[in-house]
This record gives structure tokens, C-alpha cells and sequence, in this order.
């Protein structure tokens, strides 16, 4: 009987991998921008605006990949206890990305949405927001969920009450009625989570939805995270063996 073939993880391509690992849904944790300013003696404001371009990076990467969901952590509901000066910095940085980056993205088929809080949003970023929402709502690309001011408890709290107050009988309640009642609700659960920075937890970030996510922490910081840092977090999933429980 001939030898089984055994293909190596280095000879396949990104593509392929996603297609053998039915690899839909990456989120990311992009950590490390203050940081890695810090290191080069810049202000935060260098390492946040540095962390933009990786985005860009990455999202391209998801294209050409063949990735189609992309949820990355922007700004969670603890961040309002920075400075004032940072967070106004941010919700300006927001604003700006948007603005300059929304047509290259249209063009692109990028579908935008944003998970979270947004009601404490000023109006004017409110408007920005969601018009980036509705100009790419019907794109076929790679779908890029923004979680901004988003934590995942106040998500899973606001999910109990919408049931609750539809009239749900306790024992009607299931999984999947959470799950739909969710800011994810018609997106598949991560088959990846990555946080760069190297801090080992999870920063009350889709917890219901990472339940059996493979985890990836890597010590680079998140401006420092590119094309190739993508490639590698693939192959890095196509070595892991996904079990569920089994």
C-alpha cells in the first residue's frame, strides 16, 4: 500500500489553510500601543495612530486570505477611565479613520458594523458611524465588526434583559436565544482569538462567544502586528487540534 502523504503546514498557503480549517472569524485583542510609544519615548497618541495603519494591514490580509469576519477590541467600556485628553484623542482617531478610510473600504466590499454602547458617543460620531454602516451595508467583503466602548458582561446583561422583557418563559430560554439577543447575532463565533501585547487574559471581551475559540497570545505589541504576523496566526491554527469538549 503506498505511504500516506503527510502535507506540512509551511507548504500550504494561507488560502488553503482557511479553506481545510474552515477558518471564517478571526477577533482580535489589539493591545500594546501605548506601549510600544512608550518604548520609543513617543506619546500614546504615536503608538494609537501606528495601531490604525496595522488594522489596515490586517484587514487587507483577511482579503487576500480569504477571511470573512474580522472583530477587533477598539475601545472597551473600562477605557473611559483614561485620561480625558487620551479618550478625546480616541473618539477624534475613530472619527478621522472612518472618514478618511470609509471609500478605500467601500471599494474594497468591506461591510462595517460597530458592537457596543454606542449611545454615549457623542451625536456628531454617532452620525459618522453609522453612516459607515449604511454605505457598506450591502459590500460581499470581509465583514469588520468594531467593538467599540463594548464590554462583554454588559453585552451578555443587556442580551437576559431584551429576552426578559419580550416575555420569554424561563425554560424557552436556550443558547441560542442569547446568542441571537447578542451585538453578534448572524456572525459565527471566533474560530480564533488573538491578543498581541502578551497579557494573559481575556479583558471581558466576547466571553459567550469565544467559548471554544483557539486562543493565541503573542508578545508583539499590536502597531507591530502585519501581513506576515497574520500568516503566522493561521498557520498557528492550522496545527491546533479543535476538539469541543469531545
Amino acid at each position: 500500500m503506498a505511504e500516506k502523504m503527510i502535507t506540512r503546514t509551511e507548504d500550504l498557503t494561507e488560502q488553503n489553510i482557511v479553506k481545510e480549517t474552515n477558518l471564517q472569524h478571526i477577533a482580535i485583542i489589539m493591545d500594546g500601543n501605548r506601549r510600544w510609544a512608550k518604548l520609543r519615548n513617543l506619546p500614546s497618541a504615536f503608538g494609537h495612530k501606528k495601531g490604525v495603519d496595522s488594522l489596515k494591514a490586517t484587514l487587507r490580509a483577511c482579503k487576500d486570505f480569504g477571511i470573512k469576519y474580522l472583530t477587533v477590541y477598539a475601545f472597551s467600556t473600562e477605557n473611559w477611565n483614561r485620561k480625558q485628553e487620551e479618550v478625546d484623542f480616541l473618539m477624534d482617531l475613530l472619527a478621522k479613520t472612518i472618514q478618511n478610510e470609509l471609500a478605500e473600504m467601500h471599494e474594497n466590499g468591506v461591510v462595517i458594523s460597530f458592537i457596543g454602547d454606542l449611545s454615549r458617543l457623542s451625536p456628531k460620531l454617532q452620525e459618522i458611524l453609522a453612516n459607515a454602516v449604511e454605505v457598506t451595508k450591502n459590500n460581499t467583503g470581509v465583514r469588520l465588526q468594531i467593538a467599540f466602548n463594548y464590554g462583554s458582561r454588559a453585552e451578555i446583561t443587556n442580551a437576559v434583559k431584551k429576552i426578559v422583557e419580550s416575555g420569554v418563559k424561563p425554560e424557552d430560554i436556550t443558547e441560542e436565544l442569547i446568542s441571537k439577543n447578542l451585538y453578534t447575532a448572524n456572525i459565527p463565533d471566533p474560530d480564533l482569538l488573538i491578543r498581541t501585547g502578551g497579557e494573559l487574559r481575556i479583558s471581558n471581551y466576547l466571553l459567550w462567544q469565544i467559548a471554544y475559540s483557539e486562543l493565541l497570545i503573542l508578545p508583539e505589541f499590536w502597531p507591530e502586528f502585519n501581513k506576515q504576523s497574520l500568516s503566522d496566526a493561521i498557520k498557528e491554527f492550522h496545527n491546533r487540534q479543535r476538539r469541543y469538549g469531545k
